[in-house]
């Protein structure tokens, strides 16, 4: 298979899963890992910027949306929405290097936005966590931890 479109859908993948659109990069990227036939270091590379964009897509749609918070068609259930809310009221900005976090990640993305975190700040503290993340699988599956 084409290298390009290897690490071309890993980045797909990774940049889907933090949105809210179903998506597994942890096990693509465990899976591409384990194959040995790339280099682990760019996988986490593609990966974490994958991610780490569609946290900042959630940042921008959370700048919008809030507007639209009590439509049926509103992606984010009220509960998940305010449970994100209040950890981020409660923990602030710092509530973010929990974004990695399946089902309170992405709602904290949103909700960064939601209440105007600033762009840097989001980006450095999501960059944190998502890469922190990929390596300890990247660890954790080429056996170095």
């Amino acid at each position: 298979m084409d290298i390009l479109a290897i690490y071309g859908g890993l980045f797909a993948i990774a940049f889907a899963a933090a949105t809210i659109l179903p998506a597994q990069s942890e096990a693509a990227l465990a899976g591409l890992l384990a194959a040995g036939s790339y280099s682990p270091t760019m996988l986490v590379v593609v990966a974490s910027i994958g991610n780490i964009l569609g946290s900042a897509v959630n940042w921008v749609l959370g700048r919008g949306l809030e507007r639209f918070r009590d439509r049926p068609w509103f992606p984010l259930r009220p509960a998940t929405l305010n449970r994100a809310t209040n950890w981020y009221h409660r923990y602030g900005r710092w509530s973010l290097l929990l974004s990695w976090m399946p089902i309170v990640g992405d709602p904290l993305t949103v909700v960064a936005g939601v209440l105007r975190e600033p762009l840097w700040s989001f980006v450095v503290i999501v960059a944190v966590a998502k890469v922190s993340r990929y390596v300890v699988i990247a660890g954790a599956v080429l056996g170095l931890i």
